[in-house]
C-alpha cells in the first residue's frame, strides 16, 4: 500500500513571534472569508499577521488588524488593507473557543496563514495563554542549552 501523500500547504503569513509570546494548547484550522481583490494580493505573498488577533463579535468570530495589502489593479473593487475578516468554523468548534476563551488569560492567536492543496485560504489558529516574562527567559535558556548539547553531540560523535 503506497503511504499517503502529505497535503501542501503554501504559507502566505506566520506569527513568528506568537510561540514567544504565548504557551499555545490547542491550534485550530479555521477559513476566511475574503474578497477577490484580498486572493489576488495574498497570492503575492504580501501580508502580514504579526499584529492580528481573534475576536468573537456578533455571535461569530472574527480576525482583527491582518494586514492585507490593496491591489492597484482592483480599482474601485478594492478592500480596506486592515478589515476585520469573518472566520468559518463549525458550531461546535466555536462553542469549545467561547468556554475556553472564557477562562482566564486565554487568547486566540493567528499562528500562520496559508493555502491548503485546494487552493483555499485558511488561518491556523493557536489558543493560548500569554507568557511572563521569566517564562521568555527560561525557554530561551531551554533553547540554547539543546542546541549546544546537540554540537557536543555532533563534536564527540
Amino acid at each position: 500500500m503506497a503511504p499517503k501523500k502529505q497535503p501542501k500547504r503554501r504559507a502566505i503569513a506566520e506569527n513568528r513571534k506568537a510561540r514567544h509570546n504565548y504557551f499555545i494548547e490547542d491550534t485550530l484550522e479555521a477559513g476566511i472569508v475574503l474578497a477577490g481583490s484580498e486572493i489576488k494580493s495574498l497570492r503575492r505573498g504580501h501580508s502580514n499577521i504579526g499584529e492580528a488577533y481573534a475576536s468573537y463579535e456578533k455571535d461569530a468570530l472574527y480576525l482583527i488588524n491582518a494586514y492585507i495589502p490593496t491591489l492597484d489593479e482592483a480599482s474601485h473593487f478594492n478592500h480596506e488593507p486592515r478589515r476585520a475578516r469573518k472566520l468559518l468554523l463549525h458550531r461546535k468548534q466555536l462553542d469549545k473557543l467561547m468556554n475556553a476563551l472564557q477562562r482566564q488569560g486565554m487568547t486566540l492567536v493567528p499562528l500562520k496563514m496559508y493555502f491548503n492543496d485546494r487552493g483555499y485560504a485558511k488561518l491556523l489558529l493557536g489558543l493560548g495563554k500569554g507568557k511572563k516574562q521569566h517564562d521568555k527567559r527560561e525557554a530561551a535558556k531551554t533553547r540554547d542549552w539543546n542546541r549546544q548539547k546537540a554540537r557536543l553531540m555532533r563534536e564527540k560523535g
